[in-house]
């Protein structure tokens, strides 16, 4: 940093704050004396003629001097110890001033009383901002004695910023490659690596001495408060195919179908938090899976009966964003990504400051992910906080991990993102490591849940709109057309011989409108799974209508082990049905859970969900997460709550919802938690990741504390007393289990029917 461009803004400083201590003398002169005099007026211009002669002969010094311990040369640094100095006198008189004021104003015991109250309050604030910090405070006197930060990691910090010095050496050779990294304050010296690396990224500690300065974090304008937004013709002119593609087509549609009910739940849900206050973001919408390139087809097949779980997602997520106010831009394809980013300053630049990003929020799908990154190449990681990512099966730690996952032989192409877990956004509540995002679930006919008057035929629907989902599963369909007709809603290319696949005693309709298939649901007892697809929006859709879902269970379960569909997908977690959402948070009797290849028992499972439907034992049920008002009241609390940018940011969920405790040998918190009806909460992870936690918990001292870097800590043997503690913060994890250790688990409540939210997230 060159001195003539740091001189001027300093000087004018040092002169404001020169002025401002004549101010405070006149005063102090004028209460004391209660008479003016032309004194200060020349003790001002006193003070002004001798900053200038300092700031010049400083000046002539620092030309080739390095002067400290925060930068090369010519930054100035004894300039730095005077303006510290010069503050720490006005706070004094400040002071000072105070009680001089208070006591020739009010000359009574009480308010002498509060003075001394308040001095003694500010002694024990210092006290106890002391003894909650370490000996790395420098203060001013310390620095005129020529005291040095000590700017260099403990051994307990390096096991728990792993990269923290990698980084910092990168800094040291390439700071200069970027006008950015000056730009945020440094200066070549290894403090200014520090402040920048903890205070802008988020790669090392904050250091006590810095802990009250506000995080460096990304602003585009001041806040602006969000409005609703009722009015879907400016959502469609968003959605309008440049290309003339008919990707938004579907999604068009049922937004159209759904928003009176979106805005419905919108005035309701704003009648209970009408106290709250909503902030706008830009957001970017890139839907990767749509596009040319991604090879998918995913828009084309929809319309011929295709798999619509991501579509029915992405529809819900674009309705919310755009009915709570917020600012939208949409893209699909390549080319129009490339262009937005284009708009970006300095998108490729590897420096990580966001505080010229145009955005606030980028949401996109794994294959945008890879567009995205493609684009943006090493300025990536400026924009990787800002990203949600919409990942229907979700993520797992060690398959996130890029260094962990290639050591581990987990290497995926939809993993390795090095994201917080939290940024991936599921289709169900599969693992308490992501967040759940959920959908809509659309009802036509039967939005009250009264179904007294609706008269039940003795029927079933097939969940399976796609012929090769319906191989090999005619002896399983012949057990049910014993007491009932099945019909099916198979899409059918013209000229294409079904009859080999689909039995003839299916009455076929084929491909239905959403309100033509949820009359049938509504006219039906049972919903027919085959198996595939997995985890659809299709069987909360039959239940709401008050169909029983016939739910085949998969022994051994189903994961990327054994399956071919999961075989890449970073995660392991074990599928034990086609839906393990409806097995387990809705049950019997609205769910029968069988196996399929077992016909006696597939029997006996129909004929309790007849009786069921017929005693009205069984009837319409949605859980509230799975509404319109449930959505925009969980996926508001993210948009509000969620910060992956800000390096230390506020804790969410708050400590309130969180308790402590320790699980089962062998047993994951995922778990632990869910058995003393809590969730897991790995965002409360890093505050308990220490010895004196584990030890409270343990009734003992540790014998040894290890930082290991893996997915089962913080943890303890419990024949050794040893402790580990979790050496890097992207293994957090509520799944990971093993033998022989005790893991130690953050438990969170949470609302009923709202599982990814507490009472105190509102």
């Amino acid at each position: 940093m060159q001195l003539t461009r740091y001189l001027p803004r300093k000087v004018g400083a040092v002169l404001c704050i020169a002025g401002f201590v004549w101010g405070l003398a006149l005063l102090n002169f004028t209460i004391m004396n209660g008479t003016t005099t032309d004194e200060p007026a020349q003790l001002k211009e006193e003070i002004l003629r001798l900053s200038e002669r300092y700031i010049k002969a400083m000046s002539r010094e620092s030309q080739d001097v390095i002067d400290g311990p925060y930068a090369g040369r010519n930054t100035g640094y004894d300039l730095k110890k005077t303006m510290a100095v010069l503050l720490e006198n006005m706070l004094e008189r400040v002071n000072k001033l105070e009680r001089q004021v208070l006591e020739l104003t009010v000359n009574r015991s009480d308010v002498r009383q509060s003075l001394i109250d308040s001095d003694t309050a500010r002694v024990s604030d210092k006290v106890s901002h002391s003894s909650i910090t370490t000996d790395k405070i420098i203060g001013v006197k310390d620095l005129l004695l020529g005291v040095q930060e000590d700017c260099s990691l403990t051994k307990e910090e390096e096991s728990l910023y792993p990269h923290c010095a990698v980084k910092s050496g990168w800094m040291n050779n390439f700071w200069k490659s970027d006008p950015c990294y000056a730009e945020n304050g440094v200066d070549g010296s290894p403090c200014s690596f520090r402040f920048y690396l903890s205070e802008v990224e988020n790669w090392c500690p904050l250091l006590p001495s810095r802990a009250q300065i506000t995080n460096k974090t990304y602003t585009l304008t001041p806040p602006i408060k969000a409005t609703w937004n009722f009015d879907v013709t400016g959502l469609m002119s968003i959605l309008k195919d440049p290309n003339g593609r008919r990707n938004y087509e579907w999604i068009r549609g049922r937004i159209g179908r759904q928003w009176d009910l979106w805005v419905n739940a919108a005035k309701s849900w704003d009648k209970k938090q009408q106290a709250n206050i909503r902030h706008r973001k830009k957001i970017l919408v890139h839907l990767g899976l749509l596009s040319v390139k991604s090879g998918f087809h995913i828009a084309e097949n929809a319309l011929k009966g295709g798999p619509l779980g991501e579509l029915v997602q992405w529809s819900d997520i674009i309705s919310a964003l755009y009915i709570l106010g917020h600012e939208l831009t949409i893209t699909s394809e390549v080319e129009e990504l490339s262009a937005i980013l284009d708009k970006f300053p300095n998108a490729e630049a590897q420096c990580q400051s966001r505080t010229k990003l145009p955005l606030h929020m980028i949401y996109t799908d794994i294959v945008g992910l890879t567009q995205f990154k493609r684009k943006v190449k090493q300025g990536y990681g400026k924009f990787s906080c800002l990203l949600r990512i919409i990942d229907s099966f979700g993520t797992e730690a060690p398959f996130n991990h890029e260094l962990y996952a290639r050591t581990n032989k987990l290497k995926t192409q939809w993993g390795m993102q090095n994201l917080n877990l939290k940024q991936f956004y599921t289709m169900f509540p599969h693992s308490p490591d992501n967040s759940f995002m959920g959908f809509i679930v659309e009802q036509h006919i039967n939005s009250s849940g009264d179904l007294k008057s609706v008269v039940k035929r003795n029927q079933a629907v097939v969940y399976g709109k796609d012929q090769r989902m319906w191989n090999g599963k005619e002896a399983y369909l012949s057990v049910i057309k014993k007491h009932v007709e099945i019909h099916a809603t198979v899409f059918i290319e013209k000229g294409t011989d079904s009859s080999n696949v689909i039995p003839s005693f299916v009455n076929n309709h084929g491909l239905l409108s959403g309100s033509d298939l949820h009359k049938l649901l509504l006219e039906s007892k049972l919903f027919i799974g085959l198996g595939f697809p997995y985890e659809g929006p299709a069987p909360l859709e039959a239940i709401a209508q008050g169909c029983v879902f016939i739910n085949p269970k998969f022994n051994p379960p189903h994961n990327s082990l054994n399956t071919a569909f999961f075989k890449g997908k970073p995660t392991r977690r074990l599928v034990t049905s086609q839906h393990p959402y409806t097995e387990d948070f809705i049950g019997k009797p609205l769910v029968e859970t069988v196996d399929i290849s077992d016909l006696n028992e597939v029997e006996q499972a129909i004929k309790r969900a007849l009786q069921s439907v017929d005693s009205q034992q069984a009837g319409s049920y949605l859980p509230y997460e799975f509404t319109h008002e449930g959505m925009l009241e969980r996926l508001n609390a993210y948009i509000q709550h969620q910060d992956f940018c800000t390096a230390h940011p506020e804790t969410w969920p708050p400590v309130s919802a969180v308790t402590v405790s320790v699980a089962v040998q062998g047993k994951s918190c995922k778990e632990h938690c869910w058995e003393s009806k809590q969730i897991c909460e790995p965002s409360h992870f890093s505050i308990h990741n220490n010895r004196a936690v584990l030890e409270s918990h343990l009734g003992s001292e540790c014998s040894e504390v290890q930082h290991l870097a893996d997915i089962y800590y913080p943890a303890y043997e419990t024949l050794s007393r040893k402790c580990y503690l979790q050496k890097d913060s992207l293994l957090f994890s509520c799944v990971g289990a093993v033998d022989g250790l005790v893991r130690l688990c953050p438990c969170r409540n949470y609302v009923k029917g709202q599982a990814a939210l507490c009472p105190d997230c509102l």
